[in-house]
C-alpha cells in the first residue's frame, strides 16, 4: 500500500473528547472516526487491525472444534419473550418495531437466537457436542459509553455456544473455550488472567472474566502473581482430551483471582503480601456455563442413549475484538504512539523513503516494496512528500513493528536503516540484508 493513496487521517494535535491512551491514538493514528455516542466508524487503519485481530479469534474456535455461521442483528422479540428474558434485560436493549408492529430488538446477546435454531435441527445425542459461534455487531444501550471503542454502544463481539447431553460434557466444552481463550490472548500479545466473575444479565452458575492489567483498567480486580508464570497452552494442545483440559482448568484457577464484585477480602489476606496483586484490569473475554437456563423454557432437547428425551446443558463464550484493540494499546504503546504485537499488526514493515524524486532512494525504495510484496508481506510505503520528521512521527504512531528507512547517503552505496519500533534500535544494512531480516 502507497501512503500517497491510502486513507489515514492522522491528527497532530490529541483530540480533548479521548479521556484515556487507546482513546486517543486510535483518534490520532486515524483508526476510528466517532458518529454518535459511543458508535464508531472503523477507518481503514483500524479495520486492518480489527481483521487480523478477528483472524487470530476465529483460528482458535475453530482449533477448539467450534463451527462458524451468521445470525442476523435483528432479532424477534417472540424468542426473548420465550426465554423470559424480554423484560428482565433492562434499557440496555434497543426495542423497535417494523412495519408490520410486530416487536424487534437489536441484539444484544446471541442465547435464545442459537437455541432457536439448535432445536429447529438437532434431535439426537449423536449430534453432541456442538459448540457454534460468529463474529457479528451487537448493540447494548450503555448509559454511559466511553474511552472510545473500548466501551462503546455498538461492538462487533465472538460469541460461542456450546450444547451437550449433560453436565460433565458441559464442563469439558467450558475448559476447552477456557484453554482456547488462553491461547488466542496470548497470540494478542496480551497476558489475560482469567477471574471468577458475577454472571451478570446471561445468567448461569459458573464463569469467569479475562481480564488484562491496565492502569485505565475500568475495575479493581485481585489475584496472586503466580499468573505471570503459567506456561500457555501450545499449538499441539489436544482439545479432545477431558483430562488435559481439565488439567489446564485446574492449574489456571488454583490461585486467588477474582473482579471486585465476586471479591473475597478474607481469602485474598491469607496470600502472603509480596504475592498479592491489587490493580485495575480490562475485561477482553468472558464465559459462562448456564446448564439449561435457555433450554428449559425453550424446549431444546435431544434424545439420550436411553432413548428418552433431555434438555441440552449449554455454555456462551464471548469476545470483543472493537475492544481487543484498545486494550492492545493500552498494553503496548510509548510516548510516541501505538507498538503493535507482530501478529496484528496493520503493516508488518513501513519503507520510509526520505527524498521522493531522488534516482537512489526512488529504486531502493521501489525494489523493497516489491519484493517484501512478493514475499507476502504486508508493506506501507511512504512515498509522501512530507518532511522527515513528519514521516518518522507517523511511523511510529501508527506502530508498524519494522520501518526501513531509505534515505539519499546510504541509498548512494545500496544501504538502508532498519529500526525496530519496540525497542528503537537502528541498524545499518545492504538491501539484502534488510529483506532477510524482515521476510525471512
Amino acid at each position: 500500500m502507497r501512503l500517497s493513496r491510502y486513507f489515514m487521517p492522522i491528527l497532530k494535535e490529541n483530540p480533548k473528547e479521548a479521556e484515556i491512551v487507546s482513546h486517543r491514538l486510535m483518534l490520532r493514528a486515524g483508526m476510528i472516526r466517532q458518529q454518535s455516542q459511543g458508535i464508531y466508524s472503523w477507518l481503514p487503519l483500524g479495520k486492518r487491525v480489527l481483521d487480523k485481530v478477528n483472524k487470530i479469534v476465529r483460528e482458535e474456535q475453530n482449533r477448539a472444534g467450534a463451527v462458524e455461521l451468521m445470525m442476523p442483528t435483528l432479532q424477534s422479540a417472540e424468542l426473548w419473550q420465550e426465554s423470559g428474558r424480554y423484560d428482565a434485560y433492562g434499557k440496555e436493549m434497543l426495542r423497535i418495531k417494523d412495519r408490520q408492529e410486530r416487536p424487534m430488538l437489536y441484539g444484544p446477546t446471541n442465547e435464545e437466537m442459537i437455541t432457536d435454531i439448535f432445536r429447529s435441527y438437532v434431535k439426537s445425542y449423536k449430534s453432541l457436542p456442538l459448540n457454534l459461534y460468529h463474529i457479528q455487531l451487537k448493540f447494548r444501550d450503555e448509559i454511559r459509553p466511553r474511552f472510545g471503542t473500548m466501551r462503546s454502544r455498538e461492538f462487533l463481539m465472538k460469541d460461542a455456544y456450546s450444547f451437550d447431553l449433560n453436565k460433565e460434557d458441559a464442563v469439558h466444552s467450558y475448559n476447552k473455550m477456557f484453554a482456547a481463550y488462553l491461547r488466542t490472548f496470548h497470540r494478542l500479545g496480551l497476558r489475560a488472567i482469567p477471574m471468577r466473575a458475577d454472571t451478570g444479565p446471561i445468567g448461569g452458575n459458573h464463569s469467569h472474566e479475562f481480564i488484562i492489567l491496565a492502569d485505565t483498567g475500568e475495575s479493581e480486580v485481585f489475584s496472586h502473581r503466580d499468573f505471570v508464570n503459567f506456561d500457555i497452552p501450545g499449538e499441539d494442545t489436544d482439545f479432545d482430551d477431558v483430562a488435559g483440559m481439565q488439567a489446564i482448568f485446574d492449574k489456571w484457577t488454583s490461585v486467588y483471582a477474582a473482579t471486585s464484585e465476586m471479591h473475597d477480602e478474607q481469602a485474598f489476606d491469607q496470600i502472603p503480601d509480596s504475592d498479592r496483586l491489587s490493580a485495575r484490569g480490562i475485561e477482553v473475554g468472558h464465559i459462562f456455563y448456564f446448564g439449561t437456563k435457555y433450554s428449559e423454557p425453550m424446549g431444546a432437547k435431544v434424545q439420550g442413549p436411553d432413548g428418552k428425551e433431555h434438555l441440552v446443558h449449554m455454555g456462551s463464550y464471548g469476545i470483543g475484538p472493537t475492544r481487543l484493540v484498545p486494550a492492545i494499546i493500552e498494553a503496548s504503546h510509548d510516548d510516541n504512539g501505538i507498538i503493535w504485537p507482530a501478529s496484528v499488526a496493520p503493516f508488518d514493515v513501513v519503507v520510509i523513503n526520505m527524498k521522493p524524486g531522488d534516482e537512489a532512494c526512488d529504486r531502493l525504495s521501489e525494489d523493497l516494496y516489491a519484493k517484501l510484496n512478493k514475499a507476502g508481506k504486508d508493506v506501507l510505503l511512504d512515498d509522501t512528500d512530507e518532511r522527515a520528521g513528519t514521516k518518522f512521527a507517523t511511523a511510529d504512531l501508527i506502530g508498524v513493528p519494522v520501518q526501513i528507512i531509505v534515505g539519499p547517503r546510504s541509498a548512494a552505496n545500496g544501504e538502508v536503516e532498519v529500526k525496530d519500533r519496540k525497542s528503537a534500535a537502528r541498524d545499518v544494512m545492504t538491501l539484502e540484508a534488510a529483506l532477510n531480516r524482515v521476510a525471512g
